[in-house]
């Protein structure tokens, strides 16, 4: 009978686990739902709650209350998965580091940033409108902002390494070029204003960085 009772909880303990991993899943999707269609301020715990099929207590439980939803919600996006993942556990950050040219590491990199577009753009948009309203929003958005532009120096190190970058530039301005060139208010004006693809912009990315940052014999 014991190893019966034990060989329920094993078959359960996974089960939990899924359902616990749904319910997330659930609560995220319908904070990032009606963060962009309404706002942060102007969204409610009990709103996410009611989207996400659950009640305030479970969602709280599940990510926590409404400035951690917002933290999620951003760093999901991020990493295009259903927890954060640290720069270096990204798939593509390893792809851009094992390169060994720097076309191509600004190839990965740009592409990277044409598939992150679809979903990172709308919540930055939504973080940025927010965080002049709202200083837990506002000290998100600076967090956020600083960790991108100390990722685009370690990617600037990266293109020095491969000793194919221009001269003339230093690795503060190789990111600065990058940061600003990879963020959300350039995807928006020239995909969703200028009716581009994420492809086209990724591919745009690509030659105007390997324009402006590469040596003309790298």
């Amino acid at each position: 009978m014991g190893d019966d009772v034990k060989g329920r909880r094993g078959y359960r303990a996974p089960r939990r686990a899924e359902q616990a991993a749904g319910t997330r899943r659930a609560v995220l999707d319908a904070a990032r739902e009606l963060f962009l269609a309404h706002g942060y301020a102007a969204t409610t715990v009990a709103q996410i709650a009611e989207r996400a099929g659950v009640n305030v207590d479970t969602l709280y439980a599940s990510v926590g209350r409404k400035p951690e939803l917002l933290r999620e919600v951003v760093e999901t996006a991020i990493s295009g998965s259903d927890r954060a993942l640290p720069a270096e556990q990204r798939d593509y950050v390893r792809r851009i580091r094992e390169a060994t040219g720097a076309q191509m590491k600004i190839e990965i990199y740009a592409a990277a940033v044409a598939e992150m577009g679809p979903r990172t753009a709308p919540i930055f948009t939504a973080l940025r409108d927010a965080a002049g309203r709202d200083p837990q929003c506002a000290r998100l958005r600076t967090e956020v902002t600083r960790r991108r532009a100390g990722n685009m120096l370690l990617f600037a190190a990266d293109l020095r390494a491969t000793g194919e970058l221009r001269a003339d530039l230093t690795d503060d301005e190789v990111a600065d070029i990058v940061w600003s060139t990879n963020s959300a208010e350039y995807y928006v004006l020239l995909v969703h204003e200028r009716g581009w693809t994420p492809e086209r912009f990724g591919a745009h990315l690509a030659d105007l960085w390997c324009r402006m940052l590469l040596a003309p014999d790298g």
